[in-house]
């Protein structure tokens, strides 16, 4: 199968390369840079220089393509709502492009905020898109499917775990090294869910051949506590571990204290039982004590 993958050589959208490329199916990939480019011929695919903001190059290389999958989108969280509105352009243009065809498209989401302080599944449905939450990805999705268009999501875990990591957990590393102490907010009681890279991108791969029955969630472990993965990197660090009240959380953690603070167990049996996935990989906190897994 010919796929064509945005985000292509971002933490996610990489390792959804590589497996696609190990399963044997031929791979284009979304390029913003000559550096980007050459790392996805490395990879064994083929680079196609652009950004998901540059419409006909996404309309030509969906053209080309048996099957989509949009893992791209622009992490600066000042910028949120531009990246959100770019992000929603993009899933519109990728989906117009395959109406009237079989063809499928997987886009991506997350499961942060589908039923905070409670196990959210499958069947929850994501938060309503507002001023404060503009990141439209399912609702752009469901009126795809409306039209006819083979689509779904994969909803990714909060971390997304590997050697290499620059997303939460690093954050709150980073943190902790700048303020001289690990810290958790309360009784660090808030869990986080986790996965693996690596089999997170199996889920893309897998949802290929579903799309008509997800959401699916990228969720290896429901739930680890903000405590316990805090008291990883005072372990890390040689760093004190400390307990912040919650009306301190916002001087502590500056911009991330939200983060700091999410509660959101999730469910994934429907996914497992649905694609037949199993995940292989490390759990968080095993991963976290790898020698190597901070970048700084």
């Amino acid at each position: 199968m010919r796929i064509f993958v945005t985000g292509a050589t971002g933490w996610v959208g990489s390792a959804v390369v590589e497996d696609l490329i190990a399963e044997g199916h031929q791979v284009s990939g979304l390029a913003r840079s000559p550096a980007a480019a050459e790392k996805l011929g490395l990879a064994g695919a083929r680079a196609v220089p652009g950004s998901v903001e540059d419409v006909e190059v996404l309309r030509d290389a969906v053209r080309a393509a048996d099957a989509v999958i949009h893992t791209a989108f622009n992490h600066d969280w000042s910028r949120f709502a531009e990246n959100c509105a770019a992000d929603k352009r993009a899933i519109e243009v990728l989906g117009a492009e395959l109406n009237g065809s079989s063809r499928p498209l997987i886009a991506t989401s997350g499961v942060a905020l589908l039923a905070p302080g409670r196990l959210a599944c499958e069947c929850d449905v994501a938060p309503p898109v507002t001023e404060s939450f503009p990141r439209a990805s399912e609702a752009v999705v469901e009126e795809l499917r409306s039209c006819g268009v083979h689509a779904t999501t994969v909803r990714l875990a909060p971390s997304v775990h590997g050697v290499g990591d620059r997303g939460f957990v690093p954050r709150l590393a980073g943190i902790a090294r700048d303020k001289g102490v690990s810290a958790y907010i309360g009784a660090g009681q808030n869990r986080w869910p986790a996965v693996h890279r690596l089999d997170a991108a199996r889920v893309f791969r897998l949802a290929l051949n579903h799309t008509g029955d997800g959401p699916f969630h990228a969720v290896a472990e429901q739930g680890v506590s903000l405590k316990d993965i805090a008291q990883a990197i005072a372990h890390r660090f040689d760093l004190p571990l400390v307990s912040i009240p919650a009306g301190a959380a916002g001087e502590h953690f500056g911009w991330f204290a939200p983060f700091a603070s999410l509660d959101t167990p999730t469910n994934s049996d429907r996914t497992r039982a649905i694609l037949d996935w199993k995940p292989e990989q490390p759990c968080l906190l095993a991963d976290l004590g790898q020698p190597d897994y901070f970048v700084f």
